[in-house]
């Protein structure tokens, strides 16, 4: 059902931290932590002393790191709501990371999009569940943690075929109407993204 090859499909090319930048802002959502740690294991830590950590989940494994600014966010919206605030008043030299889920990922990358950094610059590595946001196309509505193909739309119910088609701009994967020509003939949902 999904389309192989699609350009928008997003690629996450891992943290690799900036030796050069002066300061490193992580976004991190539940197991985007590992992405982190083993950027520690494998450069050192230095540049956690000129770094802050915005965080979604545990963070007792960031607390041990020390950095410089530690930040834990009940939510993923209160999380974007600080990055943003952050971001616009970020001065050159700053690198943004972010690691976890791809859903967390498009929504932080949309923030700093809105605030002027080039997303090739932001640094990204995708870890845990492969659900998505989806939006329908139909009435526009987002439908977070989509796991199954198709879906049913939260919003106005019509089951959806979740495309590959990535909009950065709305940060979510296309859904569209999949019995759109003969309503109740859409396949029973199958687990695709655990």
């Amino acid at each position: 059902m999904l389309v192989k090859g699609i350009k928008s499909r997003p690629v996450y090319t891992g943290l690799g931290i900036d030796t050069n930048a002066k300061r490193h802002i992580f976004a991190i959502e539940g197991e985007g932590v590992d992405a982190l740690l083993d950027q520690v294991r494998a450069v050192g830590d230095d540049f956690l002393v000129h770094s802050e950590f915005l965080c979604v989940g545990p963070v007792a494994q960031l607390q041990a790191l020390k950095p410089d600014d530690l930040w834990s966010a009940p939510t993923i919206p209160i999380l974007l709501y600080r990055l943003r605030a952050m971001l616009q008043n970020a001065k050159m030299g700053l690198r943004l990371y972010v690691s976890g889920t791809e859903g967390f990922i498009g929504q932080v990358m949309q923030v700093a999009i809105e605030c002027g950094i080039d997303f090739n610059s932001i640094r990204t590595e995708h870890r845990g569940s492969e659900a998505r946001r989806v939006q329908c196309v139909h009435c526009k509505g987002i439908t977070d943690d989509v796991k199954t193909q198709p879906v049913i739309c939260t919003h106005c119910g019509l089951s959806l075929l979740v495309r590959d088609h990535y909009s950065r701009r709305i940060a979510a994967f296309q859904g569209v109407c999949i019995d759109a020509e003969e309503p109740g003939t859409a396949p029973a949902p199958e687990l695709m993204f655990p």
